[in-house]
């Protein structure tokens, strides 16, 4: 392959970055709707634990879209991990693709753990300024080749009734790179956080919540939603830009 095209991690400018986490995110959406109802019927049918569930349907929708995947091992505290290529008609760039699944009863916002993202964590918890550093780097670096981070999130949306799990939709987000940090949390004032379910007293880890409504509010077209009507058995969606 001619690498006269292939473009450095580094060199990426805030628009390029905003254009391929909006392919990637498309990608995902795409994997979802045409996963169709499949997820719900897994969901209700399924014993195991919801967020076992959620990480299988995450896999195997990811796995029947495919990719330009690069034959590389990537570690990262997430479900779904792949080192790939994304292409754009200028030009193609090597990645760190993340996406992580997130089973929950909270529809506007899910738990973020540190270690699945490369942004900067400012906001204000009880008056108090509270600043945290993601442990993913914006470029990462396996086996001496540098890779653009892309973190997603697939956010399964459930109740629990009867002793069965009625998956009611899937909310899908891109996560900004920490290249990205200035354009959407430069500072504590302006956040796209909540407060995460840590209690510093009993040593435990620092956690955030990503807030869908705020993160829409910046860029209306990195969360993407889809939800499961039983009685048609057909799932509604609409991307939104």
């Amino acid at each position: 392959m001619s690498t006269s095209h292939l473009r450095d991690p580094h060199a990426l400018t805030e628009a390029e970055i905003e254009r391929i986490e909006k392919l990637c995110l498309r990608v995902l959406y795409q994997a979802v709707v045409d996963f169709g109802f499949e997820a719900h019927d897994v969901f209700r049918q399924s014993t195991d634990d919801e967020k076992d569930v959620a990480e299988d349907i995450t896999r195997e929708l990811l796995d029947r879209i495919g990719g330009y995947q690069i034959e590389q091992r990537v570690f990262g505290n997430v479900d779904y991990r792949k080192a790939r290529y994304v292409v754009l008609p200028e030009f193609l760039v090597r990645q760190a693709l993340f996406v992580d699944s997130k089973a929950e009863k909270d529809a506007a916002s899910a738990t973020i753990q540190m270690s699945q993202t490369s942004m900067r964590i400012h906001q204000l918890r009880s008056g108090i300024i509270m600043e945290e550093t993601g442990l993913l780097r914006p470029v990462s670096e396996f086996n001496g080749i540098q890779f653009l981070t892309t973190t997603m999130l697939a956010h399964y949306h459930y109740a629990r009734a009867n002793g069965v799990n009625n998956l009611f939709g899937v909310t899908m987000v891109a996560i900004p790179n920490g290249k990205l940090q200035d354009l959407y949390n430069p500072d504590a004032n302006t956040t796209i956080w909540r407060a995460g379910r840590n209690a510093p007293t009993r040593g435990e880890s620092f956690r955030v919540r990503i807030d869908f409504t705020r993160l829409r509010a910046v860029s209306a077209w990195r969360v993407q939603a889809v939800s499961y009507d039983p009685t048609t058995r057909r799932i509604n969606f609409g991307w939104v830009d």
